[in-house]
């Protein structure tokens, strides 16, 4: 025991300062106490680039530190986000012989009941009215999350809200398993793979905050290792099961086309394994949705999908640029129209990745799906902080950093808006205009100024 003092002072000391950090984020902080949150979290990054730099490859020791630091969150009620509200609302209602696509919170609010779900008129002040006058739109097996939060705990929030934690940090482990895994196949370093595991963001925003990005990100990792594997059956099974957590791996399926074609032994070969992936992953995303399918889930579903495309924003880029644009030349916003026009310019971008740079190794095929999926947010119209963990976990597997320096500055995007506490929410466009100004920057330092520097390097090695 005095030995390993010695040889991990500085660790322990560090985990021991982190953990008081996470533990009043956790239990001392409201959203809105802007000058707190800042401080707590750059004094998290710290003493997490010091755990990286001291603890050096020392696996066990920042394995056990990523997961007592989610251990710390497990008993407290989120505090910057309110959609765990709706998920308890949703995984009650199933209990209850309810379709949650078929039925907004707001519809039986509005009639004083009688209330569906225990706790509906608390769960419907926490969700807000935004989310409540919404359908649901969160996939079939995030909903079987949310039903067996409310299995556990039909009575009290905090229950299901455990419940929900320890799922999300089950996916975790899974993420290290098999993320492990794939980079030793990568000849990549294991450590990098702390980058997304021990980061204060991820921590925060997935267990503290119950987004389950983490469970999404668990499928598609161990779907990328199967696929590694040439597993390709097995594969598409569990991308399905990606989808159905969140519908964001679909933006990846077109990349998939090259790498079967560039993976296997013939053309037939590519082209069997290529119509059957896409065929697994349709049908048992299918059989998911089954149990819920209806002309009318198709309607609302489709339209709440629309939303965010068309009425949303929040912490956007490229968008706001354009709706400036479009309020000098017309005097309105124009979101309506310019909010089908981006998402033509991200399916473009992709079908350029899939057929003109076409794709020969696992490490491409995920730099592919990095670019990809920065295409999208950097033309959303709105970039919650939590959509940034899917390009994180990309990120590890490759040698972009920019994604881990967005983890970083993306805590502005709490400070956006002028005063959560009055009726003024339009958003502070200098804080947004900060955030991405880094994120661009060393994103065009990488691209260009890093890529042409290794390249350089490598012809005088030669």
């Amino acid at each position: 025991m005095i030995a390993f003092w010695k040889l991990n002072k500085i660790p322990i000391l560090l985990t021991g300062v982190s953990f008081f950090l996470y533990w009043l984020f956790a239990y001392d902080l409201i959203r809105t106490e802007y000058s707190k949150l800042v401080i707590l979290y750059c004094g998290v990054w710290l003493v997490f680039l010091l755990l990286l730099k001291y603890a050096k490859n020392n696996i066990p020791f920042l394995t056990v530190v990523a997961f007592l630091s989610r251990a710390i969150f497990i008993f407290a009620i989120p505090n910057l986000s309110q959609d765990f509200y709706r998920f308890i609302w949703d995984g009650r209602m199933i209990l209850e012989g309810l379709n949650p696509y078929l039925y907004t919170p707001e519809s039986f609010m509005i009639t004083n009941g009688p209330f569906p779900v225990n706790q509906a008129q608390e769960l419907y002040t926490g969700m807000g009215e935004l989310n409540g006058s919404h359908f649901t739109n969160y996939p079939p097996l995030n909903q079987l999350c949310f039903v067996l939060a409310s299995l556990v705990s039909s009575q009290h929030i905090l229950g299901a809200v455990i419940t929900l934690k320890l799922i999300i940090i089950a996916a975790d482990f899974g993420t290290f398993f098999f993320g492990k895994r794939l980079l030793k196949h990568l000849n990549l370093p294991v450590k990098q793979l702390f980058w997304y595991l021990l980061n204060p963001f991820i921590i925060i925003e997935l267990t503290g905050n119950l987004h389950f990005e983490g469970l999404m990100i668990f499928f598609l990792v161990w779907s990328l290792y199967l696929l590694h594997l040439n597993k390709w059956k097995w594969a598409g099974v569990v991308f399905a099961l990606s989808v159905s957590v969140k519908l964001i791996p679909l933006l990846f399926l077109p990349l998939l086309l090259f790498y079967f074609v560039s993976t296997s032994k013939s053309m037939k070969q590519a082209l069997v394994k290529s119509i059957g992936f896409y065929s697994i992953v349709g049908l048992t995303t299918l059989v998911l949705f089954a149990p819920f399918f209806s002309l009318e889930f198709i309607n609302n579903y489709t339209q709440t999908i629309a939303l965010w495309f068309n009425n949303f924003e929040f912490n956007a880029s490229i968008y706001y640029l354009a709706r400036e644009i479009g309020y000098w030349f017309t005097g309105y916003n124009q979101i309506a129209i310019i909010g089908k026009i981006l998402p033509l310019f991200v399916v473009l971008f992709v079908i350029g990745l899939t057929f003109f740079r076409r794709i020969i190794t696992t490490e491409k095929l995920i730099v592919h799906m990095l670019f990809a999926f920065s295409i999208y947010l950097f033309l959303s119209t709105t970039v919650h902080p939590w959509y940034i963990a899917t390009l994180l976990i990309l990120s590890v597997f490759t040698r972009y950093k920019f994604p881990l320096v967005w983890s970083f500055v993306i805590i502005l995007s709490y400070l956006a808006y002028n005063n959560l506490n009055s009726a003024d929410t339009s958003e502070n466009l200098a804080v947004i205009a900060l955030e991405y100004t880094v994120v661009y920057a060393v994103c065009i330092w990488e691209i260009f100024f890093i890529n042409r520097s290794s390249k350089h390097h490598k012809v005088q090695h030669y």
